[in-house]
């Protein structure tokens, strides 16, 4: 009873009121990670932790989610009560992904103040690795983005706290909190150093005994921040032309020829980090689209080209479902879903093509029913629900689909 609410179908109809985390279940969760803690030491306890803290921060999401504050009140309380606790071990006084953590439980609290105070101490203390320390380059990352979603357009950007932030992540210096100015010529410094850092890790050929998980986080990062640097100080484009840079080099045949002679090193992590590029870039132009005035195509085709690589993504996918929503036209989606899943065995493009056929029949029957004064139009939408019967059956005869319980669960409850 713990988990799941398997064969209680009213978990899919309700949506937004999804029934949170079981008492049971949750309860047996807490006591997992109270064992292993015991049994942890030193950098694996710092991981464990790390963990907790993720979970933690996911339920709080959900809170976020259903739009219940009197438990996202609770919940809040406990997740801080626990993060603070687990920031006294002495093993993580000095953690900077912990302390990221709960700054981000903070600022998704709502406590913005408190968040921000989080993220400077932690960079204060951090030291002064600038671009050669990857938990820096994530702290500054993650900050950054965050101060960048309170604006509300790029008016005045370019002295803004997101642009100091990271700025100071090139200077060899000890951070300084923001205060209220940044000056030009620091950004041009800033400029020159972010080019040069990415040339070089551009340009570095693999060594096999490195850490190759390391390096290519690190890359990500990196890429994140100076793509971020350009929007807020130059605009879109500038932003645009750094992840097409990126990417090029990743993608770059060289790049994954590096199993010869029985040696499996080389980049075999550069395919997750020109994900992770991915997602920075479509998430960006998405940021972009919402605060000004932008077209549609250059996200549209940036998803559909990074969706026929990972066709398991769900962040790309949802972006994709998402901008598809705006469009009076289903064919293209029909055509790119059917390329897609004709090429690939994972469920996803399956899932998502389905859920957009179903958000586009709600649509059709929400305006189907509107009131018109004394008449009420109830013409079934016959030609979407067939549609969508012979999405779920093919999808169910395909090797994954058969024996996944999502699919059969959304398969029946469509019928009823």
């Amino acid at each position: 009873s713990g988990f799941n609410s398997i064969g209680h179908m009213d978990t899919m109809l309700r949506g937004r009121h999804h029934v949170g985390h079981y008492k049971e279940g949750e309860e047996f969760i807490q006591n997992v990670f109270h064992v292993l803690f015991l049994l942890f030491s030193g950098k694996e306890k710092s991981n464990l932790s790390m963990c907790w803290l993720q979970y933690e921060i996911s339920k709080v999401l959900q809170c976020l989610q259903t739009k219940n504050k009197k438990k996202l009140k609770a919940q809040g309380r406990k997740s801080k009560k626990l993060a603070k606790n687990l920031l006294k071990a002495p093993d993580n006084r000095n953690h900077l992904s912990l302390w990221k953590l709960y700054a981000y439980l903070e600022w998704l609290l709502g406590n913005i103040d408190d968040a921000r105070k989080v993220f400077d101490t932690a960079l204060s203390t951090a030291g002064t690795g600038g671009l050669k320390s990857p938990q820096l380059c994530s702290l500054s990352l993650l900050y950054a983005q965050l101060e960048v979603e309170l604006l509300q357009s790029l008016e005045g950007a370019v002295t803004s706290r997101g642009v100091h932030i990271l700025t100071k992540l090139t200077e060899s210096i000890p951070y300084v909190p923001y205060s209220g100015q940044v000056l030009s010529v620091n950004i041009l410094k800033a400029r020159k150093t972010y080019e040069h850092a990415l040339q070089d890790y551009l340009s570095k050929t693999p060594v096999p005994d490195q850490d190759q998980v390391n390096d290519a986080n690190q890359l990500v990062n990196l890429v994140g921040c100076y793509a971020l640097f350009q929007y807020l100080t130059v605009g879109i484009d500038a932003a645009v032309l750094i992840y097409a840079q990126a990417s090029e080099k990743l993608e770059a045949p060289g790049l994954q020829k590096c199993e010869n002679a029985g040696e499996n090193f080389g980049i075999q992590n550069f395919p997750t980090a020109l994900e992770a590029v991915t997602l920075l870039h479509t998430n960006l132009l998405r940021f972009h689209m919402k605060i000004s005035v932008y077209p549609l195509s250059p996200l549209r085709e940036a998803l559909t080209v990074a969706l026929k690589q990972y066709p398991s993504n769900q962040s790309l996918w949802r972006s994709y479902v998402h901008i598809q929503r705006k469009s009076h036209s289903a064919s293209k989606a029909r055509r790119f879903f059917d390329s897609v899943t004709r090429s690939t065995n994972s469920l996803e493009p399956w899932l998502f093509a389905i859920q957009a056929e179903q958000i586009r029949k709600k649509l059709i029957e929400n305006v189907q029913r509107a009131d018109v004064g004394e008449i009420h139009s109830t013409i079934p939408e016959t030609g979407l629900t067939n549609r969508i019967v012979a999405l779920f059956e093919h999808a169910v005869q395909s090797e994954n689909g058969t024996h996944c319980p999502l699919l059969w669960r959304m398969y029946l409850n469509f019928l009823v």
